[in-house]
């Protein structure tokens, strides 16, 4: 017997809770200059609950060939990333027209 999802009660590997998720959450993508002026991307609105964001931290830094970190809710990323964020954001199944860049 397949497994079956508790919270669309499709079987597991039919499962869409987790695009759904994706296309609920508003993502802002925002320059930070930290201590002795350094830029800093942070990228906020992602759901911890739904979305692992030490994993996806992890993905965005290889991508991205830089530095960086997931916590309090956020992932930081060493250096100007925006750009490059936001569209691997968009490989990894997050809706474009969701995802906000200052």
């Amino acid at each position: 017997m397949a497994d079956i999802c508790s919270v669309c009660g499709l079987p597991r590997d039919l499962c869409v809770c987790g695009e759904i998720s994706k296309e609920q959450q508003r993502i802002t993508v925002r320059l930070e200059t930290r201590k002795w002026g350094r830029p800093m991307t942070i990228i906020e609105g992602i759901d911890p609950k739904t979305v692992e964001l030490s994993r996806l931290a992890q993905k965005l830094k290889s991508i991205c060939a830089c530095g960086g970190t997931a916590k309090n809710g956020q992932i930081q990323l060493q250096g100007d990333q925006r750009m490059r964020a936001k569209k691997a954001l968009v490989q990894l199944g997050f809706p474009e027209s969701n995802i906000e860049v200052h």
